[in-house]
């Protein structure tokens, strides 16, 4: 069960002090039955609410694919920086989504965001092997050697020792180079780290892939939409 004046809100309705003023004016029925109380408690999956005469669809969580631009940090609120929340419209910020795992603020490309906790957790454990697909520049030339150094595990500077990486170079001078790399954790900055490792500088970086789900093409940098329901069962599938 919950408030009535969440639901309402979270659908994109309104604040609560909306729709505690729509109550007012007898403007909300559930069930055939005009409101009185605002934090009336309902069962929305089962309840028939109408607002206005107009039946709401309730759903409980959302599902969102964000082309994330450079310079926005991947947190619901940073006291200096913008965050991928703020890119969201208000009629999404009201699920209070979080994103999927994060990119980093230079970073760009897909992001998940959602409110579904279950869903979050699954893609983001390393047990559940979710393959994350990035695109990168390097400043020196990426050979053989350090396809065999990925596949064997890169030690971090930590002493972390990374799962096994697919490295796949796309092209390599020594002026620099242009690669593909599929990995299935998210530690911090991890990408970079890696690189650091063998003696070479992430220059660009864009993830590609999540889980299998491919970055829509059609989404500029800061875009965003909502999961296809295709979509939605592939990460559901993990």
């Amino acid at each position: 069960m919950e408030r009535l004046d969440k639901v309402i809100s979270n659908l994109g309705y309104g604040s609560r002090k909306d729709v505690k003023s729509f109550v007012k004016k007898g403007i909300i029925e559930v069930d055939g039955v005009v409101v009185k109380d605002n934090g009336l408690l309902v069962n929305p999956e089962k309840s028939v609410i109408k607002v206005n005469g107009e039946e709401i669809l309730y759903r409980k969580y959302i599902y969102l694919m964000m082309n994330k631009p450079d310079g926005v940090i991947s947190a619901t609120h940073d006291n200096r920086d913008e965050t991928v929340i703020d890119l969201l419209n208000l009629e999404h910020q009201v699920f209070e989504p979080f994103p999927v795992g994060r990119l980093d603020k230079d970073t760009v490309g897909l992001l998940l965001l959602t409110n579904d906790g279950d869903l979050n957790h699954r893609l983001i454990s390393p047990k559940w092997h979710v393959d994350k697909v990035y695109y990168a520049e390097i400043n020196k030339k990426v050979d053989e050697k350090d396809i065999l150094a990925f596949k064997n595990g890169i030690t971090l500077d930590d002493g972390y020792k990374c799962l096994e990486a697919k490295l796949e170079i796309l092209s390599s001078s020594d002026d620099g180079s242009e690669i593909r790399l599929t990995i299935q954790e998210g530690k911090f900055h991890q990408v970079k780290r890696m690189f650091e490792a063998v003696g070479k500088t992430v220059t660009y970086l864009r993830r590609e892939e999540f889980g299998g789900l491919l970055l829509d093409p059609d989404l500029e940098e800061g875009e965003y939409r909502e999961l296809t329901d295709e979509e939605l069962s592939l990460l559901k599938s993990y």
